[in-house]
């Protein structure tokens, strides 16, 4: 019997989702709940960028620029116009497609290293709007605060209204709020990777030319996967600015962008399931190896160098690996039995 990849990905994460749901029942620790939240904003938007980069196949370098476009709108919309936060969240979201559109509309003449070359321009181009930013726009009690918030920021914006609700323990409720992102950003992914988007951009990534001779349009489905993934991508951003409280020209930081991309790359380009997995590896790393500080980066590099050299395919490609070796692709039917002539 032929298991369905579909209904095989969505039960494991259900099953993953129902298990994490039990951690704050087994440990109240406030570190360690927020370490796994800032992995879920990190394993959705890696998990979205894989979309565009590893399912589409467009090198584009514009993730974390939305993501700090998700945060900058969230804050700026509670701030100046006192929107609540959830409502900013969910507006800012809304305001980052329309931003990824603007970039895919950019991007549609150029391939490869020249998209990526783009969008890095783009996310630079933002992050020194924003520092440059130094007129007046307002006079708050805390002094002038340009309309972007300058190289200061944004901060007292408003929260999600969790520390009225469970007081000292406040960080719970973020924990779940990051829980429940990241289980609908997955399954968003799993409907997309297997629906028939997902065969769509993996055709014009892998044979563009017969994909257009089927009537793919490049230009319709470019833009589908800039727009579908930055939604999320974007919420990520909305929901680490209502997580820390503050947003900053940090947001647009290019190490960050490399890490996100190492996460991508070390769990399985193209995947399901890698951005997670190596979202974890790294993040278990980087906090391994905090307490050696002059050894961190050092070692975060081994991590990297060590999995692509072993795992050239990414962790989730182990499974691939073995099936391969047995002569059959994952979830593919049984080999026919020989043919024989006859007696």
């Amino acid at each position: 019997m032929i298991r369905s990849p579909v209904r095989r990905d969505v039960v494991i994460a259900l099953v993953l989702f129902l298990l994490m749901l039990a951690v704050p029942l087994l440990t109240g620790t406030r570190y360690v709940l927020t370490q796994l939240t800032v992995f879920f904003i990190w394993a959705v938007v890696a998990s979205q960028w894989n979309l565009v980069l590893g399912v589409a196949g467009i090198f584009s370098l514009a993730q974390m620029a939305l993501f700090a476009v998700g945060a900058y709108a969230t804050a700026m919309l509670a701030y100046y116009i006192g929107l609540m936060l959830p409502a900013a969240m969910l507006l800012a979201a809304l305001v980052t497609v329309g931003v990824s559109l603007v970039i895919g509309f950019a991007c549609l003449r150029l391939k490869g290293p020249y998209v990526a070359l783009l969008t890095l321009a783009i996310g630079q181009v933002m992050y020194l709007l924003v520092v440059n930013d130094t007129a007046c726009f307002t006079t708050p009690a805390s002094g002038c605060l340009p309309l972007f918030g300058g190289a200061r920021g944004f901060s007292r914006f408003g929260d999600l209204g969790f520390r009225d609700l469970l007081g000292s323990k406040w960080y719970v409720g973020h924990y779940y709020t990051g829980l429940v992102l990241l289980l609908a950003a997955q399954l968003f992914c799993i409907a997309i990777i297997h629906g028939p988007l997902g065969l769509a951009f993996r055709g014009l990534r892998d044979n563009p030319g017969l994909a257009l001779a089927r009537g793919v349009s490049r230009m319709r489905y470019q833009l589908w996967v800039f727009g579908l993934s930055a939604f999320f991508t974007g919420l990520a951003g909305a929901f680490h600015a209502a997580h820390f409280g503050v947003v900053g020209p940090t947001a647009f930081a290019f190490a960050m962008l490399l890490f996100i991309l190492a996460m991508i790359v070390v769990g399985g380009l193209g995947t399901t399931w890698g951005p997670l997995i190596g979202a974890a590896l790294l993040m278990w790393a980087d906090e391994g190896l905090r307490e050696v500080s002059d050894w961190r980066e050092i070692g975060i590099g081994l991590v990297l160098a060590g999995c692509v050299i072993l795992f050239p395919k990414g962790l989730a490609g182990i499974r691939l690996r073995f099936s391969q070796g047995r002569g059959q692709r994952p979830d593919a039917p049984p080999a026919p039995p020989p043919h024989t002539k006859p007696v």
